[in-house]
């Protein structure tokens, strides 16, 4: 039993520190926000995965995963057609096995078709998934377009906060490197 008090006690730092973190023991005194923010990515990227799932679902097509619903959406994105690695580039997926699948199946469902040029393969969305999309929009206006508007977070903030996430995703790039030469 004392060995459990001070044990918890030892950890009360966590509490009284102010900082939510998932791991402490990656706590780093050079820069601890960063534990901070890793969580924040965590809670927010599974948040968001699950937004996306039920707002497909509710424009009527349960069968889709978080990737498979944004992909979806980069597919339409400005009615052009897309190539594989252009597609992986933009979305920062280095692998292309997961985003092929993914295509068969939305190709497989009748969201997006494939069109051979040439040596290249190229992808766009169907007038079915381009409704699926207007769907999904519909959804979104209605739950979590209303509920920012209501939560008082400025839309300039958002932007910012976007634009920050744009800058450290390419730290983690740039990290990411480094521990693959390592």
């Amino acid at each position: 039993m004392t060995a459990k008090k001070s044990a918890t006690s030892a950890n009360s730092d966590d509490i009284t520190d102010g900082r939510i973190v998932s791991s402490r023991h990656l706590v780093s005194e050079r820069c601890a926000e960063l534990s901070e923010l890793e969580y924040a990515l965590i809670m927010t990227s599974n948040a968001f995965n699950k937004w996306m799932v039920r707002c497909m679902t509710a424009a009527g097509e349960p069968d889709m995963g978080a990737f498979d619903v944004s992909l979806l959406h980069h597919v339409n994105h400005r009615d052009r057609k897309k190539k594989l690695a252009d597609i992986c580039f933009v979305l920062n997926v280095e692998d292309t096995h997961v985003v092929t699948y993914a295509l068969k199946k939305l190709v497989k469902a009748g969201y997006v078709t494939s069109e051979k040029a040439g040596k290249e393969l190229y992808f766009s969305t169907t007038e079915e998934g381009k409704a699926l999309c207007m769907k999904y929009r519909d959804v979104r206006e209605a739950c979590l377009i209303n509920i920012q508007a209501e939560s008082g977070i400025a839309g300039a903030s958002i932007g910012e906060t976007a634009q920050l996430l744009r800058t450290i995703s390419s730290l983690y790039d740039t990290a990411a490197r480094a521990a693959a030469s390592l």
